[in-house]
C-alpha cells in the first residue's frame, strides 16, 4: 500500500509540474498578430482636377510577425525624473508595461532595456554584456553621430516630417509649480523586470548589432517620452526607420513631455494623441498593448477625458 501511495504521489507531482510548465512555455508557432494604424495623405480635387489641400486618412491593417524576429525596446523608463508629473506617470505605466514585457518575452521576443545615460548601473551583467559583445554589423546608412542629453541623437528629418504638433520648448513640465531640471535617474525603474534572455543598451550601434546578429527585422518601441527620446534616441523610431526595420510604436505605452499651457494649448493627454498622430503620419504605424497582452488599452488615471 505504501508503494502504491508513493507511485500515486510521484504521478501527481509530475502532472502538476507539466501543467505548470505548460503555462510558461509558449508554442513555437505562436505569432504576433498586430493591428497597425497609420495615417495616409490623400489629395482631393475639384471638378477641374485642381489639387486641394487634402487630408490624412486613417488606415488600419493586420499583420503577423514572427516573435523570434522581433525586438521590443523599452525606452527611458527611469527610476525617477526631474519633472514630478512625468515621474508619477512612469510609475503608473511601469506595471502594465512589465506585463507587456513578460508576455512578449514568453513568446520569444528579444527585450532590449534602454535606460539612457545609466546603463553603467548594469555593468558586468549578462544582459549588458550581451549588447556589448554582439558582433559588429555595418549599417546600411550612417548612424547619427549627434549628441543630445548624454547619448547619440537622430534629429528631425525636415524632408520627411513637419514640426512637432506640440511646443515642448519649455521642456514640457505640466506641473502647477515648475520643477527644477536636473538628472535624478540612476537606473531603469525596478517595476520592470530584467530577466536572463534580455539585453541592455542605450547605443544605436550596439542595438543594431543585436538585431542583425539575431536576424531581427521587426522593432516594437515603448516608453517615454514620445516627442523627445522615443523619436530621437539612436536606437529609437527615426533611426530604426532609417535603418530599414519594420517599426511600430505602442501608443498606449508612452507619454509626452508637454505642458498644456504651451501651444496648441490642449490637455496633456491630447498633446500625446497629437504626437501619436505625428508618428503615424510621418514615421511608422502604431498598435496598442492589447495586441500582445489582451484586455483593454492602458489609460493614465489622470486622463479623465470622455
Amino acid at each position: 500500500m505504501q508503494r502504491i501511495a508513493l507511485v500515486g504521489l510521484v504521478v501527481t507531482l509530475a502532472v502538476l509540474f507539466l501543467s505548470a510548465g505548460s503555462r510558461s512555455v509558449r508554442p513555437r508557432d505562436e505569432v504576433l498578430r498586430l493591428h497597425l494604424r497609420s495615417r495616409v495623405f490623400e489629395k482631393s480635387a475639384d471638378l477641374n482636377g485642381a489639387d486641394q489641400n487634402g487630408a490624412y486618412r486613417v488606415v488600419e491593417k493586420t499583420v503577423t510577425w514572427n516573435p523570434r524576429k522581433t525586438a521590443l525596446i523599452v525606452c527611458d523608463m527611469w527610476d525617477d525624473h526631474w519633472c514630478k508629473g512625468a515621474a508619477r506617470r512612469v510609475v503608473e505605466l511601469a506595471t502594465p508595461m512589465n506585463e507587456l514585457v513578460h508576455r512578449a518575452r514568453e513568446m520569444g521576443v528579444l527585450i532590449i532595456h534602454a535606460p539612457c545615460t545609466c546603463v553603467d548601473f548594469y555593468k558586468g551583467t549578462p544582459q549588458r554584456r550581451r549588447a556589448q559583445e554582439a558582433p559588429h554589423a555595418n549599417p546600411p546608412v550612417s548612424l547619427s553621430q549627434a549628441v543630445r542629453w548624454g547619448t547619440k541623437w537622430c534629429w528631425p528629418d525636415t524632408k520627411r516630417e513637419t514640426e512637432l504638433p506640440i511646443d515642448d520648448s519649455d521642456m514640457g513640465c505640466d506641473c502647477e509649480t515648475k520643477c527644477e531640471i536636473h538628472t535624478p535617474w540612476t537606473r531603469q525603474i525596478a517595476l520592470i523586470d530584467i530577466e536572463e534572455p534580455d539585453a541592455i543598451s542605450d547605443d544605436g550601434q550596439e542595438v543594431y548589432n543585436l538585431l542583425e546578429h539575431r536576424d531581427i527585422d521587426h522593432v516594437i518601441i515603448a516608453g517615454v517620452h514620445l516627442n523627445m527620446c522615443v523619436l530621437g534616441r539612436s536606437f529609437a523610431i527615426r533611426q530604426m526607420v532609417h535603418l530599414g526595420k519594420d517599426v511600430v510604436l505602442i501608443r498606449d505605452m508612452t507619454d509626452t513631455m508637454y505642458n498644456s499651457k504651451m501651444k496648441p494649448f490642449v490637455n496633456h493627454f491630447e498633446g500625446t494623441d497629437l504626437m501619436v498622430e505625428h508618428v503615424e503620419r510621418y514615421w511608422c504605424p502604431t498598435i496598442t498593448s492589447v495586441d500582445v497582452v489582451g484586455g483593454n488599452p492602458f489609460r493614465f488615471s489622470e486622463d479623465t477625458r470622455e
